[in-house]
């Protein structure tokens, strides 16, 4: 066997085993999530893994180490995903697997950079106003929605190029998807933020402050947000228009059980679609996308 096809079955080895760290985030982490993504083919599946499974470890620098040390660890992990990227190596399995994915796809600084200092605002911004609050969420979940975008373009016939830019029409509906999904998290976890860690996303709210109507314009707000992401759906390939509008469903749904809840109870407890009824929906979603596709 020579050198070569030796030093290539290593790296495929590295490579698979990166990726299995990458999975294995998700499937801790999220189900909705992980729930759209098995709609995807293998090879999209995968790269969507390793984005979720960078800005997942991301977050909990932040979140869960949140230290002294927590700002270095970031800046740490912002360089290396830069570096990674230009080389196509990491010692970090998750980082290793998300640069792979970043070189394949087209993921660039324009997007890696305003996620992680988003993360980094998370260290030192505690009450948002509008201007940082349409920052962060740009930077936390827009850019994300960016860079699924981009994994799901390499599934179209032709795939895209990852140095041709993503049409402007489902630029603008992976933006509002993210923010939707951002949006959602935020006003599940208001009472827990401002709490736990001190903080208030959205400018001039705080839990004293969700009334009715307060609920109500929030609501608007991310239903704006949905439906936005709902017209993006006839441009996105086949398996990623199915994983997209499953996970849209998902978010209505949530939303219906939210807007039924009063806002007294959405502060006491995080309000969910059971495990079951999210199956029953994001399946009913996805077969319709395929049919009408």
């Amino acid at each position: 066997m020579s050198d070569d096809v030796l030093v290539a079955r290593d790296v495929a080895q590295y490579d698979e085993t990166a990726q299995r760290a990458a999975s294995l985030v998700i499937r801790r982490y999220s189900t909705s999530f992980g729930l759209g993504s098995r709609l995807l083919g293998r090879t999209t599946r995968r790269r969507i893994e390793a984005v979720y499974a960078l800005v997942r470890v991301a977050d909990e620098i932040v979140d869960t180490y949140g230290g002294d040390g927590a700002g270095r660890v970031l800046e740490a992990m912002r360089s290396e995903t830069h570096a990674a990227t230009s080389r196509g190596w990491s010692a970090d399995l998750v980082v290793h697997a998300f640069a792979r994915t970043a070189q394949a796809t087209g993921i660039g600084a324009d997007l890696v950079d305003p996620f992680f200092d988003s993360m980094a605002a998370d260290l030192s911004v505690d009450v948002h106003t509008q201007e940082s609050y349409e920052r962060y969420v740009y930077g936390s979940a827009e850019v994300v929605g960016l860079m699924c975008l981009r994994v799901f373009l390499q599934d179209a016939e032709p795939p895209l190029g990852p140095d041709a830019p993503s049409p402007p029409d489902l630029v603008v509906g992976a933006r509002a998807l993210g923010a939707a999904f951002q949006k959602i998290n935020f006003l599940r976890d208001l009472r827990a933020d401002h709490v736990e860690r001190g903080r208030s996303y959205f400018p001039g709210v705080r839990p004293d402050d969700l009334d009715d109507a307060c609920m109500a314009r929030l609501l608007a707000e991310i239903r704006a947000d949905v439906d936005q992401a709902r017209t993006a759906l006839p441009g996105l390939p086949r398996r990623p228009r199915a994983a997209v509008a499953a996970t849209i469903a998902l978010y209505d749904r949530l939303l219906r059980r939210i807007a039924d809840t009063p806002p007294a109870q959405v502060l006491e407890r995080r309000v969910r679609v059971p495990d079951g009824e999210k199956i029953v929906v994001a399946g009913a979603a996805a077969l319709r996308a395929l049919r009408e596709g």
